[in-house]
């Protein structure tokens, strides 16, 4: 058994290595992040509940941590709507 992070790395298929999030991702990898369709993605960067995306010469991006603040101000009871309960 590997003794530590890295040697387990090393065992690993390159296909089964997850890289960290970049801190700018593009849209369909926003959408995925916060766990919605791109097309719901959408509607909610229209209605202002998700940011707007910066714009880096042709790359459209959304900045990481702007879509952490923008999930903490969701609004929402969690356990009310808990389907699992």
């Amino acid at each position: 058994m590997p003794r530590s992070t890295q040697e387990a790395i090393a065992v690993l298929p390159a296909s089964r290595i997850e890289v960290s999030p970049r801190r700018g991702l593009r849209r369909e990898e926003s959408a995925r992040y916060v766990g919605v369709s791109p097309s719901k993605f959408d509607e909610m960067v229209r209605d202002g509940r998700m940011p707007k995306p910066k714009r880096i010469d042709g790359c459209v991006v959304w900045d990481l941590r702007r879509l952490d603040l923008a999930w903490d101000a969701l609004g929402g009871d969690d356990a009310a709507s808990n389907p699992w309960d």
